[in-house]
């Protein structure tokens, strides 16, 4: 069946900027500081365990990554985690809202490509503050027709957000580099999934790939995403 493509909408971290490597650097300087209270496996299998438990409280983002931390040393000291601790963590915190945005290859290039023949959506997740403030700092805000910042991605969520656009769900592609997220969620709603790889990927994110669904692409990056839209039937 043709399904007429009108809308390409991206994912923003770890697809459009760096951010999975803030995260891991972070972890890494958890582990550091609580080394003299566990081996590192424990304290990065606690500190997972405690992210997958507080998602459903504090969403996804950096502030609740540092709860989770802060959270995961109590559990691990006893409730006696020296505030030198605390204060660092939340410092490492600090540094991650600050970071500054560092494009993937081919971001720019792509949209722009791409944005001449169909709507451009930016759909991201995570804190509402701190996801319009790397979307201003990436110089590509005017790049889109809309942008929806959601506290989480499913298929009604990508419903509602593509039956805005002329043809719904069937004429809409979303593209990210999580399949947990962005492609199967997608998929789900009627629409086209592109997975993008990234080097880091984080625990929570991984999903088996929809290897079998005709609307499934995966490409290396977002330089093939053109000529990827160019051979569709659209």
């Amino acid at each position: 069946m043709t399904r007429k493509l009108r809308c390409i909408a991206f994912d923003a971290d770890d697809t459009l900027w760096h951010n999975e490597r803030f995260f891991s650097l972070s972890q890494v300087r958890f582990v550091e500081l609580l080394s003299d209270y566990a081996p590192r496996d424990q304290l990065n299998a606690r500190l997972i365990e405690a992210e997958r438990r507080n998602l459903g409280r504090y969403g996804f983002g950096v502030k609740g990554f540092v709860l989770s931390m802060i959270e995961s040393a109590l559990d691990v000291t006893d409730n006696h985690v020296p505030g030198s601790v605390v204060r660092a963590l939340i410092d490492t915190g600090q540094e991650m809202l600050d970071h500054p945005i560092e494009l993937l290859p081919y971001a720019r290039e792509a949209i722009e490509a791409l944005a001449a023949d169909y709507s451009i959506f930016l759909i991201t997740k995570g804190d509402l503050l701190h996801q319009e403030r790397k979307l201003a700092h990436s110089g590509l805000g005017e790049l889109f027709d809309a942008v929806h910042i959601v506290s989480d991605k499913s298929p009604e969520v990508y419903a509602r957000i593509f039956a805005q656009t002329s043809g719904g769900p069937s004429a809409c592609m979303m593209v990210g580099n999580s399949m947990k997220s962005d492609v199967r969620p997608a998929l789900a709603a009627g629409a086209w999934g592109v997975f993008v790889p990234h080097d880091l990927e984080w625990e929570l994110e991984m999903a088996p790939k929809p290897l079998t669904h005709p609307y499934y692409r995966e490409i290396a990056d977002l330089g093939a995403l053109p000529e990827l839209v160019a051979g569709l039937l659209n």
